[in-house]
């Protein structure tokens, strides 16, 4: 929990930072790589995200959970971060598996890279806005109403957009799977 003093004018110098980064540093982490920051380049951001919010922190006046305060300063960075990167793309090679004793482990983990890669790739390839609601109400499970006063759009909007991702994550997993699929039949490649 985070601690704060009873002003209610002054509630942001009253959060205590350290808290605030070990309760939330995850969630940042993975909003940043949900919206297409590379994972090379999220420790980084991150950074960024944790020293914008602590040069800010005593202007966070409450109206929002400090989790919708940080997401909104993480989705800003994470645009910053997509503008910047036209030039920066990255391939990353998964570890391969070798030795015996621990096998299995490294194989679920490469098997693990590989799904989160294939997320990665279906995000990166819906507009802006609706993987911003996707990602947010899927998986950070946040609400509507939350979602809508954090990208300051109606909840009707937030669901419409809600409904767009959702079509667009669908359909580019069932090619995904039949492209596979075809590959497995000794199709093209």
């Amino acid at each position: 929990m985070i601690a704060r003093r009873s002003s209610p004018h002054s509630v942001g110098c009253c959060l205590d930072f350290e808290e605030l980064y070990r309760n939330h540093h995850d969630f940042v982490w993975r909003t940043l790589r949900r919206m297409g920051v590379g994972e090379r380049d999220a420790m980084d951001a991150g950074q960024k995200v944790f020293l914008i919010a602590h040069r800010r922190l005593a202007m966070f006046d409450g109206r929002s959970t400090v989790k919708t305060w940080l997401c909104g300063i993480a989705l800003r960075v994470a645009s910053d971060y997509r503008r910047s990167a036209i030039s920066r793309r990255e391939v990353l090679v998964a570890e391969t598996p070798c030795g015996n004793s621990h096998e299995a482990d490294q194989l679920q983990r490469l098997e693990e890279r590989e799904r989160l890669a294939i997320l990665d790739q279906v995000l990166s390839e819906m507009p802006v806005e609706q993987r911003a609601v996707f990602v947010l109400f899927e998986l950070e499970e946040m609400s509507g109403e939350e979602i809508a006063a954090l990208l300051s759009v109606p909840e009707g909007t937030v669901r419409s957009r809600l409904r767009l991702a959702r079509r667009a994550f669908s359909k580019s997993v069932s090619l995904r799977q039949s492209h596979s699929v075809r590959i497995a039949a000794g199709g093209e490649s």
